[in-house]
C-alpha cells in the first residue's frame, strides 16, 4: 500500500533538505489568488467611485467600449459570467443612463446592450484607470503583461475539460 506524502523536500541555501507542508495556507495557489484578487480590486474602488461604477460594472463597460451593441449572451461569455448574474448589472447601468437594452431586430429572443451617449462619453474619463492602478501596484508594464499572461494560462488550464 502506498501513502501520499503531505510534504516534499525543498532545497535551501545550505542544501539541507527542508520539508514543505503542502497543506500550509501560505503554500496554496488558491489562497494567493484570492488575496491578490481582493487586494487589486480594492485599488479599483476609489478610482471607479467618481465614475459611479463598481468593478463588475466597469468590466461590462470595458467590453462595450471595445464592441458596442452586444447581446447579453455574448457579454456573459466575454466576461465569464452567467447571464443571470449579468442582468442586474445591466439594469443598474441602464438606470444610471449608461446603457440601453433593446430586442434584436433579427431575433426577438436576443437582448442587445448598447452604450448611450453618456456611456460613450464615460470612456474618456476611464482612460486613466489602467495607469493609475498600475502605478498603485508599483509594477512596470512588462511585469503586468507577464502577470496577465500567466493568469490567462492558469485560467485556460483550470477550464480544460
Amino acid at each position: 500500500m502506498t501513502t501520499t506524502p503531505t510534504s516534499v523536500p525543498a532545497a535551501t541555501e545550505s542544501d539541507a533538505p527542508e520539508e514543505i507542508d503542502l497543506l500550509a495556507l501560505e503554500n496554496q495557489v488558491c489562497f494567493a489568488l484570492v488575496v491578490a484578487s481582493r487586494s487589486v480590486l480594492s485599488l479599483y474602488r476609489p478610482v471607479l467611485e467618481p465614475l459611479g461604477l463598481t468593478h463588475p460594472q466597469y468590466l461590462v463597460m470595458l467590453a462595450l467600449w471595445s464592441e458596442d451593441g452586444r447581446s447579453v449572451g455574448d457579454l456573459a461569455a466575454t466576461l465569464a459570467l452567467e447571464p443571470a448574474t449579468l442582468s442586474p448589472l445591466l439594469k443598474r447601468l441602464e438606470a444610471a443612463g449608461l446603457v440601453a437594452r433593446r430586442r434584436s431586430t433579427t431575433d426577438e429572443r436576443v437582448l442587445v446592450i448598447e452604450l448611450t451617449t453618456e456611456g460613450r462619453a464615460l470612456r474618456a474619463q476611464a482612460e486613466s484607470i489602467p495607469q493609475r492602478v498600475a502605478a498603485s501596484l508599483g509594477m512596470d508594464p512588462a511585469q503586468l503583461t507577464a502577470l496577465r499572461s500567466t493568469l490567462h494560462t492558469v485560467t485556460a488550464a483550470a477550464n480544460r475539460p
